[in-house]
């Protein structure tokens, strides 16, 4: 959700930002709210205050709204692994040959 600034900010668009309202709204039960709350993993949990106590009040969103659930991967992870080490074996030599390129260009105007 939003694209990361810099290390620690994150800048929201409109759509995150409406996402974040709709299941605020719906959280409160607000009448406008169409459908019912419902806690979403990775992005939003409605906890009780026993919880927060049992964390020491720390409110860092992760301890309590957990992961998004991670896609399946069903490629073994052999077929993987050769597949991605053939795939950087191919960008690597490409580096190599844009390292030379940009080097020659570096030349060419003098430094």
């Amino acid at each position: 959700m939003g694209t990361l600034i810099d290390r620690v900010h994150r800048e929201m668009t409109e759509e995150d930002i409406a996402s974040v309202a709709g299941a605020y709204h719906a959280w409160r039960g607000d009448k406008d709210v169409k459908g019912k709350y419902e806690d979403v993993p990775g992005f939003c949990a409605a906890v009780k205050l026993d919880d927060v106590r049992k964390h020491g009040y720390v409110l860092t969103p992760g301890r309590y709204v957990g992961a998004e659930a991670a896609e399946e991967d069903d490629e073994p992870f052999e077929e993987k692994m050769k597949r991605l080490a053939a795939t950087l074996r191919k960008q690597q030599t490409e580096a190599k040959k844009l390292d030379a390129v940009i080097a020659a260009n570096l030349k060419e105007l003098g430094f």
